[in-house]
């Protein structure tokens, strides 16, 4: 819970104790604490913002006034007085109080405004937000002809110390993105909108640390019906070290994207992305079709493209940032991938098309027929779990059938062991597939019905964050990565096998 919504809670409390309690004279100036608590919540409002799990909380303060406003006004003979003197006993009344403040308090602690771990690393973290629209490609998840592919795209990069401003929103155009969201996932519009008060710890437009000339720059790709901020924990943790992390939002694949000009391009449900994205992974001799365009290869390699196409901007503002912040920041020699879900099967799409990709980290996913056949020539990794966590994981959150598993594991296995350079291969037991993202943040039930995995979701990211930096450290910056040689004593439930040439 936040600052003020705490005080909310306390101040319900005392309320309530004073109207269950019988004052003496001399403490009856403690009632006008009933008042003072419904302005505490009109505070928490205009500073913090409302939300709809402190509803009950605001209730509960304006009942409590009601109730302060009748002993005040209300004549011992009248109806006011009879219901006053109809009140249960101390014991009951402190009871119940206490019940409503349970009440009251559930949902905001259920469902937080999070944050986010602080990052390890030395660096300040700095962001920037880019519009850019490819004219030599068709927008395909809109019915106009005339549309051309456009991407929003987020960049963070290591700050210069002491730089740092006000720290920024965790989601842009929360509203929006929020509302497709839940739609997606069958929720109602409103059930995620408390993600637009989580913070993260970037500043926008700061300078960029001076402690090198460039920074290595690795390419980001959300899951499918997400976002481009939903690995901010891994995002955050990698700049903190020293990377420029470029997040991509795919429209057709992210819940939802909105463009400066206020229009947005909401992305295809899981059941309608799963013919064009097992096309990718098991042609089929009939392509699916979307909006009248056959896909004879599926949809992947279109959204590969998109990493190209990010690849080319990102040195046209390596020779002249708008912003002039980024001009000459990007080592783009020094370029790898990281992508999880249907990001991961993206990237490693990308990578197979894109040499400047000198490094590839797959999470969780199944590869194209593309990727099987023709291998990847980068050095790769991929993080997964193994078959009896993936079935552990249906029965408590659904999904994960027998074929998606072996289809999943079997292809990635298949293209670790084609590799000619150097490959990693690991898996974590008890880690769900949400446990690769922020998702398990957005409520602490998700543990405890089994959305997110046994292994808890702080261990899971810590994992993840520590592989994923040890194989960029050492295939980007040429550092050593000790973590990579063989199995670890910090990590010793981590199923860990390495290639090397």
């Amino acid at each position: 819970m936040r600052s003020i919504e705490i005080l909310v809670v306390l101040a319900n409390l005392l309320a309530c104790c004073v109207l269950a309690i019988p004052l003496p004279h001399s403490a009856l100036w403690m009632r006008y604490w009933v008042p003072i608590a419904l302005l505490v919540a009109v505070v928490q409002v205009l500073v913090e913002g409302p939300r709809w799990q402190m509803v009950p909380a605001y209730a509960l303060s304006g009942v409590c006034l009601l109730i302060w406003l009748v002993q005040q006004l209300a004549p011992a003979g009248g109806l006011g007085g009879r219901l006053l003197a109809a009140w249960p006993g101390v014991g009951m009344g402190l009871g119940l109080s206490v019940l409503a403040l349970a009440l009251t308090s559930a949902l905001p602690l259920i469902f937080p405004v999070f944050q986010f771990p602080q990052p390890s690393g030395p660096y300040a973290i700095g962001t920037l937000t880019y519009h850019w629209v490819d004219a030599q490609r068709p927008e395909v998840f809109t019915a106009d002809p005339g549309a051309r592919r456009e991407l929003m795209v987020q960049i963070w990069y290591p700050a210069r110390a002491g730089a740092a401003s006000a720290q920024t929103p965790y989601l842009q155009n929360p509203d929006a993105l929020t509302a497709a969201l839940a739609r997606l996932h069958n929720l109602p519009t409103f059930a995620l909108r408390h993600l637009a008060y989580v913070t993260t710890h970037a500043s926008e437009a700061v300078p960029v640390a001076d402690a090198l000339p460039s920074y290595p720059v690795l390419i980001f790709l959300e899951g499918l019906t997400g976002y481009r901020q939903m690995s901010t924990f891994q995002v955050e943790e990698l700049v903190a070290h020293g990377y420029i992390v470029v997040g991509i939002d795919q429209p057709g694949a992210a819940g939802a994207v909105v463009f400066p000009d206020g229009h947005q391009i909401v992305g295809l449900s899981k059941a309608q992305m799963e013919p064009l994205t097992q096309q990718s992974a098991s042609p089929a001799e009939t392509a699916p079709v979307l909006n009248g365009r056959a896909f004879k290869e599926g949809i992947i390699p279109y959204f590969a493209q998109d990493v190209s196409f990010t690849l080319d901007q990102l040195a046209a503002i390596n020779t002249a940032d708008p912003n002039n912040i980024l001009t000459k920041k990007l080592d783009l020699q020094r370029t790898g991938m990281f992508g999880v879900s249907f990001g991961g099967i993206v990237g490693a799409e990308a990578c197979l098309n894109d040499p400047r990709l000198a490094a590839c980290l797959v999470m969780d996913v199944l590869m194209t027929a593309n990727v099987v056949q023709q291998g990847l020539q980068q050095p790769s990794m991929w993080i997964t779990r193994d078959a009896d966590t993936m079935r552990r994981e249906r029965q408590t959150a659904g999904g994960w059938t027998e074929q998606d598993i072996a289809q999943t594991l079997t292809t990635m296995r298949a293209v670790y062991d084609r590799l000619p350079g150097d490959g990693y291969f690991v898996q974590v037991p008890g880690m769900f597939h949400i446990d690769l993202t922020d998702i398990t943040y957005v409520s602490w039930l998700f543990p405890r019905v089994g959305f997110s995995g046994p292994i808890g979701v702080q261990r899971a990211h810590d994992i993840v964050n520590a592989y994923s930096l040890a194989f960029f450290d050492r295939h980007l910056k040429g550092q050593p990565a000790a973590l990579l040689d063989g199995p670890a004593e910090d990590y010793p439930e981590v199923r860990f096998e390495t290639r090397r040439p």
